[in-house]
């Protein structure tokens, strides 16, 4: 298993390496759980420390705020390594200097709720991939707040006490593997790399919001499809006589777009002028074994078509 807390998103996979083969089983994400998180929470702390201690509010100051943030940032790192670290910022607000002494119980008290959080894609990973903890002989960490001890700790917990793999720096583990896989696809790689193949499937369900009034999302392509993939879906118009339809392309597991990550969006027009329903609109979908998504939409009567390509790895939008 990749457990992978960054900045801003938490990723986990869970994978069978065979002779070369790197099969992905399952995946899952939350793409607004990560260390910013953690950051905003000991930033408000200090802001209302500071306002308890010298009655003065920055909370509309940016400037003031900025300072924390980087402030705070740093202490969180240096707690993966300390109890406890002194937060000192000059002339804050007013001629007046920040000082508090910041502990790593604080700051796990302050977080507690987002590392419990972080266990559960764990835990619906494993059972999206249908396998049991035991089963599992590595747990691989990613990203700089994987380093964290409060989610390390939870991690091993979920693991029954499991030790975590750290020969891997965190902060360096992505790139590898981005380097390695660049290796591959080139064809540039060394020997080692020659029989080295990944499998892998769709971190997050794709699909469409077809109407403008409407927040939901008609799924084409779910999570964890096995890719290279194409899938069709067939939508027709809502109104007598409508030329065009749009479509806006999404992903995410919740039902309501306005909760997913946005893609892009275009408009087919030229279909004929028809009663509401009789127009057959092909919506297709097609990963290729790069990662690359292309989206499409046809109209089976007139043959006008048009379509939008995502040059990024749907794997990292």
């Amino acid at each position: 298993m990749v457990f992978d807390l960054g900045g801003g998103t938490l990723d986990v996979s869970l994978l069978n390496i065979s002779s070369g083969v790197f099969e992905v089983l399952a995946t899952v994400g939350d793409t607004h759980l990560g260390g910013e998180d953690f950051d905003n929470r000991m930033v408000k702390y200090c802001v209302e420390e500071f306002k308890k201690k010298h009655n003065l509010d920055v909370s509309g100051n940016s400037r003031a705020l900025g300072r924390l943030r980087n402030a705070c940032e740093k202490a969180k790192r240096r707690l993966s390594f300390v109890s406890s670290i002194d937060i000192e910022l000059d002339c804050l607000d007013k001629g007046v200097d920040f000082y508090l002494t910041f502990t790593r119980a604080k700051f796990e008290q302050l977080n507690m709720d987002f590392f419990n959080k972080c266990m559960e894609p764990v835990e619906k990973c494993l059972r999206d991939a249908n396998m049991d903890i035991s089963a599992v002989h590595d747990v691989v960490l990613a990203g700089g707040s994987s380093r964290i001890p409060k989610v390390q700790q939870l991690l091993q917990n979920v693991f029954k006490g499991k030790q975590l793999c750290k020969s891997i720096n965190p902060d360096e583990a992505v790139a590898y593997g981005a380097a390695v896989q660049a290796a591959i696809l080139s064809g540039n790689g060394n020997g080692k790399l020659q029989d080295v193949d990944l499998l892998d499937v769709t971190p997050l369900s794709l699909g469409v919001r077809v109407r403008d009034d409407e927040n939901f999302m008609c799924v084409v392509i779910p999570r964890n499809t096995r890719i290279p993939i194409t899938k069709k879906r067939t939508l027709t118009t809502r109104f007598d006589n409508q030329s065009g339809i749009y479509l806006a392309i999404f992903e995410g597991e919740s039902e309501t777009t306005s909760d997913n990550n946005f893609l892009g969006q275009f408009t087919l027009d030229g279909i004929p002028l028809a009663p509401t329903g009789v127009p057959r609109i092909y919506v297709i979908f097609d990963i290729d074994e790069n990662g690359i998504l292309s989206v499409s939409a046809k109209d089976k009567f007139s043959g006008q078509e048009k379509g939008i390509t995502f040059t990024s790895d749907i794997r990292t939008l």
